[in-house]
C-alpha cells in the first residue's frame, strides 16, 4: 500500500451538502463572500498543491477533523485524470500530496475527469 496511515474513504460517499459549495477554484462562478470562511493553513498548502499540478477547473478542499487537520475531504476536477482508472486519479492525489499526508489521518478523495 502506497501509504499504509491514509484511510481512503469509500468511492460512492457522498460529501455533505455543506461540503458541495466550499473553496471552489478561481475558475468558479463562486463569489469569495458565497465560498464561505477562508481556508486554514493545511487546506490551504493542499489547494496550493494540487492547483500547482493538476490545473483543476474546480477544487474543494474541506478539514472535516473537526480543526484538527488530520481529516481532510477533497474533490478535484481536471483534464489529467481523463481516460484513468479511479484507482489512478486518486493515487495521483495521494502522490502529489504525499510531504502533507505525513501528519493526516484520513483523506476522502473524489476525482472528476474531464
Amino acid at each position: 500500500m502506497l501509504f499504509p496511515h491514509i484511510r481512503l474513504v469509500g468511492l460512492r460517499t457522498r460529501p455533505s451538502p455543506a461540503f458541495l459549495g466550499l473553496r471552489w477554484s478561481a475558475s468558479s462562478s463562486v463569489s469569495p463572500a458565497q465560498a464561505g470562511p477562508l481556508p486554514t493553513e493545511g487546506e490551504q498548502q493542499i489547494i496550493d498543491r494540487l492547483t500547482a499540478r493538476f490545473t483543476p477547473s474546480r477544487l474543494a478542499v474541506q478539514d472535516v477533523s473537526g480543526g484538527c487537520g488530520t481529516f481532510y475531504a477533497i474533490t478535484i476536477s481536471s483534464m489529467a485524470f481523463k481516460g484513468l482508472s479511479t484507482l489512478k486519479q486518486h493515487r495521483l492525489v495521494t502522490q502529489e500530496l504525499k510531504e502533507e499526508v505525513k501528519g493526516i489521518h484520513g483523506l476522502q478523495i473524489k476525482t472528476i475527469p474531464e
